[in-house]
């Protein structure tokens, strides 16, 4: 990682660096509490040579400065400690004695530094006061040689024993001041460390690179979705309505010479925003003009009625199955072109039902009554019903959430479409931030607050509304059967541009006959639907 990535790391989880600098911080602060107060006592000896022999030349003070190193060692040793504790005017050990005192060398001199710390102020003077007296008495019998009177080396007490004012430890200031620096190194290595192992999707190209299809969309987060997930009313001029306006534009371009009619949205494991984004992306449809159909295929966990405010109990699995005709489950929202074809009942077998061929005859005949048909399916690594339902359709697009899908799901859930031969058009990062080191660049450009108080409202809002059971605006006058041959089939009509008449497409749907006793024996032919343009 180079000093750009660490950058964006602590601009990404800068939270986390400032965590850790806040326990080092109170982690300084509680040893600083805890540690009892010590006072230090110090003394300072000269040392210098005796005798003709050295004492006249330049060799003397070298001899001295020789010497000054290994007094730092006496100064510290077990025999001086033994020493002080001789004289009977302590009751601490030789160890404990030896323990408190420490020694240093003045620089470029002959000076030796001995200081005695104890949490005891008078016991600390005490100690230092007894160390100057024996301090030299020690070096002259170890500095006197063998026969001889004199020693060779004399130590002199040049600064009496003298105890410091304040405690030397604890001290507060450089406690804290370590503490932060810690954090800050501590938490710049852990936000270093956790970016280099992140493997969630963060950015569009991540998610391009893992799935190798082109990501169509990146949706922004929006706190309101929770509570009102539809991009309608109040949220119709948000960011998100906008990016979920440009994943619709970029799926009509997808293919120009084969229009997409039949589109599968689904996610590599739940949660990522999937069903949301269909709710949307079929107001977004709605919104151009298009006459747009939401199919609830998710037959585990459906979720369209309740995005919609609609009746769900019957819907999808009782058209497969045979007991209700679509004519009469499919619901209208609103007045803006939009039809839902709920789930209906959970049913024991789901991926069975969606791969029957009732299904691809019953997706075959609305693609030709509808523009747009859009198909609510299961996430893929769990279940294989996404991936049935993509081999009927025209192409299928993948939503994942953004710092929450890792790219080995993503491109697992790629591979799952792959596999069976289906198109994946492309994807769709759900919930990007708008703010912190992962957000993108989103731009709004709409009427201001002032505006839109002035202005006179040109049309109603699209919002929801629950229809009666068995009904399609505008509602067929006749429903005539026509016998099956093959697979369903959208035909246009012929139209009349005279009179009142307006263009019409003719839809052949599936109908079942009931037997003598009233019940459906699963013989189906075809019925029109026309639907008014």
């Amino acid at each position: 990682m180079d000093l750009r990535d660490y950058l964006r790391a602590i601009r990404k989880r800068w939270w986390l660096v400032v965590g850790t600098t806040a326990v080092a911080v109170g982690v300084a602060i509680t040893i600083t509490l805890l540690t009892p107060p010590k006072y230090a006592a110090s003394a300072t000896f000269f040392v210098s040579t005796r005798g003709t022999a050295v004492s006249d030349a330049y060799q003397g003070g070298l001899f001295s400065q020789q010497r000054v190193k290994s007094y730092v060692d006496v100064l510290t040793s077990n025999r001086l400690a033994q020493a002080i504790v001789a004289t009977g005017q302590t009751d601490l050990s030789a160890e404990a004695v030896q323990s408190e005192i420490t020694a240093q060398v003045v620089p470029d001199t002959v000076l030796v530094q001995a200081t005695v710390t104890d949490e005891d102020r008078a016991r600390a003077l005490q100690l230092a006061q007894i160390l100057s007296a024996q301090f030299p008495l020690l070096i002259e019998k170890l500095e006197t040689p063998p026969g001889a009177k004199v020693a060779t080396v004399g130590v002199k007490v040049i600064a009496e024993p003298k105890l410091a004012d304040a405690p030397v430890s604890p001290q507060p200031v450089r406690n804290v001041g370590l503490g932060i620096v810690v954090g800050l190194l501590l938490g710049v290595g852990i936000a270093a460390l956790r970016e280099s192992l992140d493997s969630t999707i963060r950015s569009p190209e991540t998610l391009n690179k893992a799935t190798s299809a082109p990501v169509l969309s990146a949706v922004p987060f929006d706190g309101k979705a929770e509570k009102s997930p539809l991009i309608t009313e109040g949220s119709a001029q948000s960011t998100r309505a906008e990016a979920l306006r440009q994943l619709r534009t970029n799926l009509q371009f997808v293919n120009v010479d084969r229009p997409l009619r039949s589109l599968v949205v689904s996610s590599a494991l739940p949660g990522e925003g999937k069903s949301s984004t269909v709710c949307n992306l079929g107001i977004a449809f709605a919104e151009a003009g298009k006459r747009v159909l939401l199919i609830d295929a998710d037959l585990r966990r459906p979720r369209l009625a309740q995005y919609l405010d609609l009746e769900g109990a019957v819907g999808l699995t009782n058209v497969l199955a045979g007991q209700a005709n679509v004519r009469d489950v499919v619901q209208a929202w609103g007045g803006s072109g939009l039809w839902v074809l709920p789930s209906g009942y959970v049913p024991p077998n789901p991926s069975e039902l969606l791969g029957s061929g009732n299904m691809a005859d019953l997706l075959a005949s609305l693609g030709g009554a509808f523009d747009v048909v859009i198909i609510d399916t299961p996430p893929l690594l769990p279940v294989t019903d996404a991936a049935v339902m993509a081999t009927l359709a025209d192409g299928c697009i993948l939503v994942s959430r953004h710092a929450k899908t890792t790219t080995a799901q993503a491109g697992s859930a790629a591979g799952a479409l792959t596999a069976v031969g289906a198109r994946l058009l492309g994807c769709v990062l759900n919930m990007t931030p708008r703010k912190g080191g992962g957000a993108y660049a989103y731009y709004s450009y709409g009427p201001s607050e002032e505006d839109l108080a002035a202005a006179l409202p040109l049309q109603a809002p699209v919002t929801p509304a629950k229809r009666n059971l068995g009904t399609l605006p505008p509602p067929p006058k006749s429903l005539p059967a026509v016998p099956a041959t093959g697979r369903a089939a959208a035909r246009p009509a012929r139209h009349s541009r005279s009179g009142a008449d307006a263009p019409t497409t003719e839809l052949r749907l599936p109908h079942t006959h009931p037997s003598h006793d009233g019940r459906s024996d699963g013989f189906m032919s075809m019925s029109t639907l026309r639907i008014r343009r």
